[in-house]
């Protein structure tokens, strides 16, 4: 079985040793690592060391589980976030005195609050096992699906550029406007003539015809705003719109490729 990977927080270059390079656990199923600030004393095994004077000498445990691993939190009043780094803005949070809490991310960052902003360390878990619908009884029955999206679909390009933000990294960012869109993906064929109201006419089209959203009425910019908003939301949520996609826009640098024909 993989072993899962915990790198704490240091210096990233490479060849970096002494006291002040990351020293990498590998955890196989079963096994267990705590972290803090110091080693308590009298304690042995492997320890994550984050040195912040505001992280807890004791300040948690990691528990392997083979394609996963549980997290437990220590701290009488602190929470700890565990951020999924490969879809931003996914994230849990670990409650004070939660014990083995499941993480299901592969790659992770587990935040910690410190004197000096945040501290933590990443961890790498072994790529998760999917049925083979092959085997699955009932496989050739068909399923409509609910969230039916065309990917080649001008709509679509609309959805990746309304979730672009946190797919980038910023969890709290706003969706870009109808206007910001519309100059996104003017760099792709078929669109160059694309307006803010066609941006708009797919963003009506997706709250109410793809991902329907409860209670969307009205036209006003406030209920535009929070339209943009809850369809973004929605799109991560299910992984309708994943980091891959953010190929489909172009390039921010120059000229994107020509990716479809003319529609």
């Amino acid at each position: 079985m993989e072993t899962i990977i915990v790198q704490p927080s240091g210096p990233s270059r490479p060849g970096a040793t002494g006291a002040g390079a990351p020293e990498l656990l590998r955890l196989g199923p079963g096994d267990v690592a705590e972290f803090g600030r110091d080693r308590p004393g009298g304690r042995t095994g492997p320890f994550a060391a984050l040195r912040d004077p505001g992280v807890s000498r004791r300040a948690g445990r990691l528990e392997a589980a083979r394609d996963y691993w549980r997290l437990s939190n220590f701290s009488a009043g602190t929470a700890y976030v565990v951020e999924n780094m490969e879809n931003g803005g996914e994230y849990l949070t670990v409650a004070p005195g939660r014990l083995g809490a499941p993480v299901p991310f592969e790659l992770s960052r587990v935040v910690l609050p410190a004197l000096d902003g945040g501290t933590g360390f990443t961890v790498f878990a072994p790529q998760h096992t999917y049925l083979d619908e092959r085997e699955t009884p009932g496989a050739t029955e068909q399923t409509a699906h609910p969230f039916a999206l065309d990917v080649t679909a001008k709509y679509f390009l609309v959805l990746v550029a309304l979730c672009e933000p946190r797919l980038r990294g910023v969890p709290d960012g706003a969706p870009p406007g109808a206007g910001d869109i519309a100059r996104r993906l003017r760099p792709l064929d078929g669109c160059g003539g694309l307006t803010r109201s066609a941006v708009n006419y797919h963003i009506d089209y997706l709250a109410r015809a793809k991902l329907p959203l409860d209670g969307d009425a009205g036209d006003g910019a406030g209920r535009t705003g929070a339209k943009r908003t809850r369809l973004a939301s929605l799109a991560l949520r299910y992984g309708l719109v994943r980091e891959e996609h953010l190929a489909l826009l172009p390039s921010r640098r120059r000229r994107g490729p020509s990716i479809y024909g003319p529609r």
